[in-house]
């Protein structure tokens, strides 16, 4: 059975008008440094993606951000304990963000972190990867976009031939489980492979 390591997070780097956005945040953080799970993610100190990386460094779990260099100051790159990755464009962060890891967590954000998850859901949708999705649908936020997701099936863009394969969680505390049970019928060698090795072996 294939083993989650680590989890790519996708989510805002502003707060969002609700305070449960940010509480969630952090008790994903804490679940992921007490589950021994490696957080990947945009490498900023504000927002939503502060909150998750602070909570999962401050709970003694491990950290990789990962920022482009022109967004160091306008996103503050993390102060806390954490593998830190200046690249030099947002090509290269999605890249390496995708190759370090193992299955990916949409938490409520804007337009960056739909641009992130939807280009994960064609890549498997077209074959690239088979590491799960999941959007983290606290307080109903991400309703709207499973709608059109069901909407755009309805109208026979999303054919059976090439599904959409996503998860949803209302809490936090389902995340991990969802994500492992749908690991569990991915190989090991295809959960931890970069894209270029993922073609030859799908």
């Amino acid at each position: 059975m294939a083993r989650i390591e680590s989890v790519c997070v996708y989510c805002g780097s502003a707060s969002g008008s609700d305070p449960l956005f940010a509480e969630e945040a952090r008790r994903f953080g804490q679940i992921l440094a007490a589950e021994g799970v490696r957080l990947v993610y945009g490498g900023g100190g504000i927002g939503l993606m502060g909150e998750v990386a602070s909570a999962t460094a401050l709970a003694g779990g491990a950290v990789t951000g990962i920022i482009p260099r022109f967004l160091m100051s306008r996103e503050r790159a993390f102060a806390h304990e954490a593998e830190m990755i200046v690249v030099e464009d947002m090509h290269a962060r999605k890249r390496l963000m995708f190759e370090r890891a193992d299955a990916f967590v949409a938490l409520p954000g804007g337009v960056g972190t739909l641009e992130e998850l939807v280009e994960q859901l064609t890549w498997a949708q077209l074959g690239r990867h088979r590491k799960p999705i999941l959007i983290a649908n606290m307080s109903g936020f991400w309703d709207p976009f499973l709608s059109l997701i069901e909407h755009m099936r309805s109208t026979a863009f999303i054919r059976e031939t090439t599904p959409v394969e996503i998860l949803a969680a209302d809490r936090v505390e389902d995340i991990l489980p969802r994500l492992r049970e749908a690991a569990a019928a991915v190989p090991e060698r295809m959960l931890h492979a970069a894209d270029g090795e993922l073609a030859d072996r799908m």
